[in-house]
């Protein structure tokens, strides 16, 4: 018999004992029976750490070590997981609801199939029932890159061997680095797309990119070089991409 799609998911942490267990507690609900949880945490000083190991499962992977930020955790996660698709939760995120991963892997079920995301919400990080922002991704089409377009990186899952081919998250990003490998394995054409039309995830407001002025101008500069390493015109699509967020604010049907 063969054996069902093997989900890895990976949970980058550090000092986050305010929101990981709700966010274990919501991928242990998953109706998929196979599933890896690999938490990387960056050595944390609060309770984060004894959190996890009270809630994850003997078959996952708990890292606690020094990193050199987000992506080099993610990378570490990359290389500890053994599932035959990739995914991740964030340490503040939510899974929308208990078949997430279930939807996921049935588009997995096609063997041709190399990558599929889907929408995601924006919630208040006091209330997650409360929707800030509602991120409808739409169908792909690699003609969407030049203008700025990117599906949202917490609802985005690919097969493991494509991570080891196309290699993971470049350390020279500080902020940038899901962005500018969403863009390089989307204009390959070795992987193929599917998009589910649903919210996958709720993101919790107050991320690194738009905690502050600075933090928002470092990330349009590590967006603009993210862009010219993907042959994308930055003058053009920047613009795009940022206009494309004011509906956000406005949608909130699914």
């Amino acid at each position: 018999m063969t054996q069902p799609i093997k989900i890895s998911i990976i949970t980058a942490c550090y000092n986050s004992e305010k929101t990981i267990g709700e966010a274990i507690a919501s991928l242990k609900r998953q109706s998929w029976p196979n599933v890896e949880h690999v938490v990387v945490d960056g050595l944390s000083s609060d309770a984060t750490v004894d959190i996890a190991r009270q809630t994850l499962d003997e078959a996952d992977v708990l890292i606690s070590e020094k990193d050199k930020g987000i992506y080099d955790a993610l990378n570490k996660g990359i290389k500890h997981a053994t599932g035959d698709v990739v995914g991740f939760l964030h340490s503040d995120d939510l899974y929308a609801h208990d078949n997430v991963l279930s939807h996921v892997a049935e588009s997995f079920a096609d063997p041709g199939k190399g990558a599929v995301y889907g929408d995601l919400e924006y919630v208040s990080a006091i209330d997650t029932t409360k929707i800030v922002r509602y991120w409808k991704s739409g169908s792909f089409n690699q003609k969407k890159l030049k203008r700025g377009w990117m599906p949202p990186h917490p609802t985005f899952f690919m097969r493991r061997d494509l991570y080891n081919e196309l290699g993971g998250f470049d350390l020279e990003f500080r902020i940038s680095g899901d962005y500018d490998a969403l863009l390089r394995y989307l204009s390959n054409g070795k992987v193929s797309v599917s998009y589910l039309s649903e919210v996958l995830v709720k993101m919790r407001v107050g991320g690194v990119s738009n905690r502050s002025l600075s933090s928002i101008m470092k990330k349009t500069r590590e967006d603009i070089d993210a862009m010219a390493r993907n042959d994308i015109n930055p003058w053009f699509a920047l613009g795009y991409k940022n206009l494309s967020k004011i509906p956000q604010f406005f949608r909130r049907h699914r």
